[in-house]
């Protein structure tokens, strides 16, 4: 199963990859902001229920969110 990885410095908070994950694991950090002053999102998957579908990668406009072959 791929692992999810998202960068947060290209992170605009959009949330297009959180409309789009059907197990909705991806929510908006509330406390931290990146480099350009954004909140940004993080993967939250603790009981391991990712598809690996990568439609948040695929959804991605700014290339943000990337999967890694463990």
């Amino acid at each position: 199963m791929p692992e999810i990885k998202i960068d947060k410095e290209k992170c605009k908070s959009c949330m297009i990859c959180a409309s789009v994950c059907p197990k909705k694991l991806i929510k908006l950090n509330q406390k931290d902001t990146n480099h350009a002053g954004n909140k940004y999102v993080e993967f939250c998957d603790e009981k391991n229920e990712c598809l690996g579908c990568a439609l948040c990668a695929i959804s991605c406009p700014d290339m943000a969110i990337y999967e890694v072959l463990k």
